[in-house]
């Protein structure tokens, strides 16, 4: 609009101006179009370079519960997760707790013992221990120095003979000699944590709970189910995939499997059920004879780890674990 003026010779004077300048703008106008498409083309070749954002983001991912290395969605991660326990639970239809007892004042002092040592090793020890001191009050009047010796063979009896000692005058102090069925009364008795607390709950008590040991722990990072270390946030992560009733069995299915197959340094890959939805498959043996001789308990034809062990256990052709001393 600048350019009409209201003088003729001004008039032409632009205009001559302006036209002299046209040619200039027009010859302008193809470098701009040329940088552009420079710049274009630059920006997509820099495009796979952004591209590869994403796969930063889901790499920091995984320190979330729910998430599994590799990009897994969490709906794929629970379809998974279920089918591998539902596999486990045909595998080990008789799986149960393997510690000999016959009340919740036997599992909870059992469960103590079991700290540092096997299933196996408590059995072989309690019978004494409860033969002697039957009840709270028994074991919470011992003689500390007495039951240090029918403790011995479990391992650092000291600590233990004063974990049971006191969680048993706790029990006669606080809740009646008998044993509290909620979490927040069991974890505050010496001794007891909760995975204690949870195998005390789904076993004794029949309420849901999942017991992270070291075999549960070990099963469900190979699993890919979590990236968690601390037992807590373990317990959150796997429970966020399972409905709370399934927990306890759970537990049982995925430690079971872990003393008979899946094992810390040498997992029986080859002889493994569920291998095919094992993302961790390869870590062990996978020659499948050599895997064979790797197989623990009933599985390699070897007693389990209870005196007593439940008829269903026995039906399946498991065999009792014999006595201390008997070789």
């Amino acid at each position: 609009m600048g350019e009409q003026a209201p003088g003729g010779d001004e008039k032409t004077t632009k205009a001559t101006k302006a036209a002299k300048a046209a040619p200039v703008k027009a010859k302008a106008a193809p470098v701009k179009k040329a940088a552009a498409k420079k710049v274009r083309a630059a920006a997509k070749k820099a495009a796979p370079a952004k591209a590869a954002a994403p796969v930063k983001k889901a790499g920091a991912a995984r320190t979330v519960e729910v998430r599994p290395p590799g990009g897994e969605s969490r709906t794929a991660l629970v379809r998974r997760a279920r089918r591998i326990d539902r596999e486990l639970a045909e595998v080990y239809p008789y799986a149960h707790p393997e510690l000999d007892f016959e009340s919740p004042f036997q599992l909870i002092v059992a469960t103590v013992l079991s700290a540092q040592t096997t299933d196996l090793r408590v059995n072989q020890t309690t019978p004494a221990l409860f033969a002697k001191y039957p009840t709270p009050e028994d074991l919470a009047a011992a003689d500390p120095e007495e039951v240090e010796e029918i403790l011995r063979p479990t391992g650092f009896f000291r600590a233990k003979t004063k974990s049971v000692i006191g969680l048993s005058k706790a029990l006669v102090e606080d809740f009646g000699g008998e044993v509290p069925g909620r979490l927040e009364d069991l974890v505050k008795l010496p001794g007891v944590g909760r995975k204690t607390a949870f195998v005390v709950l789904g076993n004794a008590f029949g309420r849901p709970g999942i017991t992270v040991d070291t075999h549960f722990q070990r099963l469900v990072r190979r699993f890919r189910w979590t990236d968690e270390t601390d037992p807590d946030k373990i317990e959150a992560a796997i429970g966020a995939l399972f409905p709370k009733s399934d927990w306890t069995d759970l537990s049982h299915h995925v430690i079971w499997h872990g003393r008979r197959i899946c094992h810390a340094r040498k997992p029986a890959c080859g002889a493994c059920p569920i291998a095919p939805l094992c993302p961790a498959y390869g870590e062990g043996e996978t020659d499948p004879e050599k895997a064979k001789k790797l197989l623990k308990y009933e599985k390699g034809g070897f007693p389990g780890q209870r005196l007593n062990p439940p008829q269903a256990y026995l039906d399946a052709g498991g065999r009792p674990a014999p006595p201390l001393g008997a070789g």
